[in-house]
């Protein structure tokens, strides 16, 4: 009974009330609109822009030096940290070098007696005996001949006996026959001291030869850095063989200042900046993209192109060197170089976010003066940094909305602001 009474006390209180409020209204939530949109636009202005295009790109080390022995020994020190770099003449590796150190001595013992054996033989000590020996003849001669013509015109008076004239001229046959012998055998001592003279000279020669030869086998017994470079790992370790006609090498220096960067241009594209004014055998400043998406601090330039085009893939190889001293790039790391392709006069810039591509086509959402939305198709064409070249679609002073493009919808009113505040 009680809950009845209440129940009739608040449905009479709540339904006037309910009836006043309604019927008090003046306006439905249908009459309601929403406020515009916001949306961000730039304004399309001509300007005049310079072309860079993008290509796939490595670096390569085009010096790179196998480290390799001119001697063989084992190795007894390795001088360097694998990855360090290193200059030129550096020393890397040391082998064994007593035994060139033995040879070395033994060397210049040869060289010191063929230096003995040669003033020996300037000496000509056989050749000054053999003239000894013909002057001693030549006096005996002179005595004989003397005998002779003193014997004559007493034997011609009958003072002397007819024999001893004989016997002088006799004497005189004979010393003349030595005379002859001994000066055969001065000839003969001139000729043989010449002789023995230029062998020792050879000799000399010869053991110098020896002895910078086997200097140079313990010099190569130090194995140093032919060029200045990072290194790379030992593949021999200390106590291995080293061999001259080992195939593998000790490791590899890479000169990283400057590296060398290698990319390809379609033929097209070759043939567009052929006939540009600023050929390709000129030198092209390029900025590298490495991997991170960032710029390498450092401008390159082209260096050239190879001789002729790759069949296989249409593309011809240009190549780059960048400076490098901090030593940032490796061999082998792939990057992306952009390289000036020209200028564009009078041409409209865009961001490229407020380009829709579907189904091959490309549009953008401009806002009229009514502040209305209109889809508008596009041709683009290259990409600068964040912006599309507009070849066709826009014209200048035409809004084009950058931010807010899922809210704007074509035909309806938008709240446009310049992007940025500007």
């Amino acid at each position: 009974m009680l809950f009845n009474v209440f129940s009739r006390f608040v449905f009479g209180v709540v339904l006037p009330t309910a009836l006043v409020s309604g019927c008090s209204g003046t306006t439905t939530s249908a009459d309601v609109r929403p406020p515009a949109p916001q949306v961000s636009v730039v304004t399309a202005r001509a300007q005049d822009t310079p072309i860079f295009k993008e290509y796939a790109a490595q670096t390569f080390a085009r010096d790179m030096v196998e480290v390799r022995g001119r001697v063989d020994g084992y190795i007894e020190q390795r001088l360097f940290q694998t990855g360090a770099d290193v200059r030129a003449g550096q020393p890397l590796y040391v082998l064994d070098l007593r035994p060139y150190e033995g040879e070395l001595q033994r060397a210049k013992g040869d060289l010191a007696q063929s230096t003995a054996n040669q003033e020996f033989a300037e000496h000509q000590v056989g050749l000054l005996q053999a003239q000894a020996d013909l002057a001693q003849a030549q006096a005996n001669l002179v005595k004989a001949e003397m005998d002779v013509e003193r014997l004559q015109p007493l034997v011609d008076q009958k003072a002397a006996p007819h024999q001893d004239l004989d016997n002088a001229r006799a004497a005189l046959q004979a010393v003349q026959a030595i005379v002859r012998a001994k000066q055969a055998s001065v000839e003969q001592a001139r000729l043989s001291t010449k002789a023995q003279i230029e062998a020792t000279a050879g000799q000399v020669e010869s053991s110098k030869a020896n002895v910078l030869t086997t200097a140079l086998n313990l010099e190569y017994a130090t194995i140093r850095a032919p060029i200045s470079g990072r290194i790379g790992d030992s593949l021999v370790q200390v106590g291995g063989l080293v061999t001259r006609a080992s195939p593998q090498p000790l490791t590899t220096i890479v000169p990283l200042d400057v590296i060398w960067v290698r990319f390809k241009l379609s033929e097209a594209e070759y043939f567009e900046y052929k006939r540009q004014p600023q050929t390709l055998s000129s030198k092209r400043f390029l900025q590298l993209i490495l991997s991170d998406d960032k710029p390498f601090p450092h401008e390159g330039r082209l260096e050239g192109t190879v001789n002729q085009i790759d069949s296989k893939t249409g593309t011809i190889e240009l190549q780059a060197t960048f400076p490098n001293p901090e030593g940032i790039l490796l061999p082998g790391q792939f990057a992306r170089v952009r390289m000036k392709a020209g200028d564009r006069s009078n041409v409209i810039l865009i961001p490229q976010k407020a380009v829709q591509e579907m189904q091959g086509s490309q549009s953008v959402l401009t806002v009229s003066a009514d502040n209305k939305v209109a889809a508008q198709p596009v041709v683009t064409g290259e990409r600068i940094g964040e912006n599309w070249v507009v070849l066709q679609g826009l014209k200048p002073g035409e809004r084009v909305i950058v931010e807010g493009v899922q809210k704007a919808i074509p035909g309806t009113t938008v709240d446009p602001k310049p992007v940025g505040g500007q």
